[in-house]
């Protein structure tokens, strides 16, 4: 089936939504006070997670004109999957389903559907060049469910048969959305109906592939009696594959005549992992599954990563999110895992976190205005005060927006204790943001009004990422060395729980101890070896290229996925960065820098003296951070990196 000249995999049409998840586990859905918020919808999560397992998908439905339908899109568009067949609806909102989980048995969710975007597909919305590109399209069940509904995906069934392309239904059974239960009975799988099973009889001739749990075999069959039912679509689709879903027991396919016993059909096992959330199991299942199918191999082995998607998703808070990368996916298939809460096993969830961050970083190119003592000891000195400080805050931003403007790989730091609206303004420019957590100064590390991490981080957008600098030496006494150590790693576990990226900035020279070539190296292999995985490391030149090899050998054993190391200042002149750029760039490790003073500092003593005005200071400053920029790229491309 491989085929590369059509530019995607599979299509998936049907339901969009966004899912708002209810982060109180045990309770009432009635009683839940917050929610996560993630892209949903059987066919929306099932385009996630085969883009994640490494499938070109595409994705048709209708999103509202409104702030969740563009977090629809944008997400959607972040995880790789293509969003040509998204459509706007102006008239109609965005689905919206709240979920919650009660415990292993109970999932109560409410389907907010009523006159919905994704609802109104119909016919013109199925272009046939769209369909035409993709090896494979995926119907759903409830999208069956009203008659404009139904055209659609009959109409991308017929187009996908015209053009060679393969038919596979997730018969995706969701009795409320069929007017058969309450909207308060969400989560009810199963009720039986005559006419929902005629009507399912009626697609499954025309496909390739259809999937589904027990009960779903059984509405589909119309009958309760699993070898009954199976054999009855058999007759409906004398060719199809037909693959059920077993939970714990993991899978059975029957690619050719139904056997006497259920258990003689081609078993894929199920993994020994604890029940947490089952919603979103099947579509993480069928993710795995085309990932094996439509790369043509083996039915065994399109159903072991079938299982274990689904055993990631069974384990794990959402839906789309708990769809694994392939990279992770690959590690469990060859390693296993001692927890049986896969959520538990901190190297997945590394993996997990690190392979599906939503963007890529080849290189960052920072401007760091996060300085809170500088610019109060500069404040102090010329008679001025905290709103001179925070006015300035605003001229580096616009400094640093100039130079930004087109560039993808540009970034700010900026601080909220003086720049909370140029922070909220920067959200605006697309490019990188580090925030602050740091006390400014403080040995031993202490954080800035912040008492209990996860509620301070908890109101930071997940755009931010979390920068903190920690004055450390690994041979530090151990009474101070052990409480810093201690407060990074409850930091990096708070950035985790919020989903916020860590920028760990060390600077060893603050200590006694001696700093030599390997003192960095060490430093890192420390925070490592506690459980501190950082997104990034900020750290001063290590001085030469032998101390640079050794801090990429650290990371590439503890941590592959890392993004890398920023350079950082300390307010050398440009002469001497220009220095410390050019054994930087020699070393892939290194993707660029954040630094401050060096762009901000002599425009700051200017304004703050009075001698320069706004429009002076933002062009000095603009300046100053292009020709950093320039000298960056020059030697970057001039020795290239190893």
């Amino acid at each position: 089936m491989t085929d590369s000249s059509r530019p995607l995999d599979v299509v998936c049409i049907g339901r969009s939504s966004v899912d708002l998840y209810g982060e109180q586990v045990g309770g009432r859905l009635e009683d839940m006070t917050s929610f996560a918020k993630y892209v949903g919808g059987c066919p929306t999560n099932i385009a996630v997670g085969s883009a994640r397992l490494g499938l070109r998908s595409g994705l048709i439905t209708r999103v509202g004109d409104e702030h969740m339908g563009r977090f629809l899109r944008e997400q959607l568009e972040r995880e790789g999957v293509d969003t040509r067949g998204v459509i706007t609806d102006p008239g109609r909102l965005t689905a919206l389903v709240i979920l919650g989980i009660r415990d292993k048995h109970h999932f109560p969710l409410i389907f907010y559907r009523e006159n919905c975007a994704d609802a109104a597909l119909d016919e013109a919305d199925i272009e046939e060049d769209y369909i035409a590109s993709a090896r494979a399209v995926v119907v759903t069940g409830t999208h069956f469910s009203r008659p404009n509904l139904d055209a659609a995906s009959r109409k991308a069934m017929r187009l996908a048969r015209r053009h060679g392309g393969r038919v596979i239904l997730d018969i995706d059974y969701r009795p409320v959305l069929w007017g058969l239960t309450g909207h308060g009975l969400g989560e009810e799988r199963f009720v039986a109906d005559d006419r929902v099973t005629a009507h399912l009889q009626s697609i499954v001739p025309h496909c390739d592939v259809v999937v589904g749990t027990e009960e779903e075999i059984h509405i589909a069959g119309g009958t309760t009696d699993t070898l009954a039912a199976l054999r009855r679509l058999r007759e409906c689709a004398p060719a199809a594959l037909i693959v059920v879903k077993r939970g714990p027991m993991g899978c059975t396919a029957f690619p050719g005549a139904i056997p006497d016993d259920v258990e003689e059909g081609v078993h894929g096992p199920g993994f020994p992992v604890e029940v947490y959330n089952v919603l979103g199991a099947g579509d993480a299942f069928m993710s795995g599954f085309l990932r094996g199918y439509l790369r043509e191999l083996p039915l065994e082995d399109c159903l072991r990563f079938a299982n274990a998607c689904g055993a990631f998703a069974v384990s794990r808070h959402g839906c789309a999110p708990a769809v694994p990368s392939w990279t992770e996916l690959d590690w469990f298939l060859r390693h296993g895992s001692r927890e049986r809460e896969l959520r538990r096993d901190r190297r997945l969830e590394h993996i997990h976190w690190a392979t599906t961050r939503s963007r890529d970083w080849p290189q960052l190119l920072a401007f760091a205005a996060d300085h809170r003592s500088q610019f109060e000891e500069l404040a102090s000195r010329t008679g001025r005060g905290a709103a001179d400080i925070a006015r300035f805050k605003d001229l580096a931003l616009e400094a640093a927006a100039t130079v930004a403007a087109g560039r993808s790989d540009a970034g700010v730091l900026l601080d909220d204790r003086y720049a909370a609206d140029a922070l909220a303004r920067a959200t605006d420019l697309g490019c990188w943001i580090g925030r602050p957590i740091e006390e400014p100064g403080a040995v031993p590390l202490r954080f800035d009004a912040a008492r209990d991490l996860g509620t301070r981080l908890r109101e930071w957008p997940a755009t931010h990422c979390v920068k903190c600098l920690v004055f450390y030496h690994p041979d530090d006494p151990e009474t101070l060395r052990s409480v810093q150590e201690e407060r990074v790693l409850a930091l990096f576990e708070a950035a985790r729980g919020t989903a916020h990226e860590l920028l760990l900035e060390v600077i060893p020279d603050r200590s006694e101890a001696p700093v030599d070539g390997g003192t960095l190296a060490r430093t890192l292999a420390r925070f490592y070896d506690i459980g501190v995985l950082p997104d990034w490391w900020k750290l001063p030149d290590p001085g030469s290229d032998e101390a640079w090899r050794a801090l990429a050998a650290v990371i590439g054993e503890r941590d592959p996925w890392c993004r890398g190391v920023l350079l950082l200042g300390l307010d050398a002149p440009e002469e001497a960065l220009a220095a410390s750029f050019a054994r930087a760039a020699k070393h892939s490790v290194c993707k660029g820098f954040a630094v401050g003073r060096t762009i901000f500092g002599n425009a700051a003593e200017g304004w703050f003296r009075g001698e320069l005005g706004d429009a002076e200071a933002i062009a000095d400053m603009a300046d100053r951070y292009r020709r950093l920029i320039a000298l960056w790229e020059r030697v970057r491309g001039s020795g290239g990196a190893d």
